[in-house]
């Protein structure tokens, strides 16, 4: 997808706001040990993580099947 790869700082910048989120509540949700919530913080806070790997790797999806 053309639009990551021209939108260079608006990508950098999601990264890095889903990143500290992701990092924020899955130590947030950790610290609430044996209480649902803390599980609920946890999932959200990889979730978080995931799309901000997704995001980071997007630009790079079409390369892969080319030689």
């Amino acid at each position: 997808m053309e639009f990551w790869k021209t939108h260079v700082k608006l990508r950098v910048v999601m990264i890095a706001i889903l990143f500290l989120a992701g990092i924020f509540t899955t130590i947030t949700g950790w610290r609430l040990t044996g209480k649902l919530a803390g599980l609920g913080l946890m999932c959200i806070g990889v979730l978080c993580l995931l799309v901000a790997l997704w995001i980071y790797n997007k630009p790079f999806g079409r390369m892969a099947g080319k030689k």
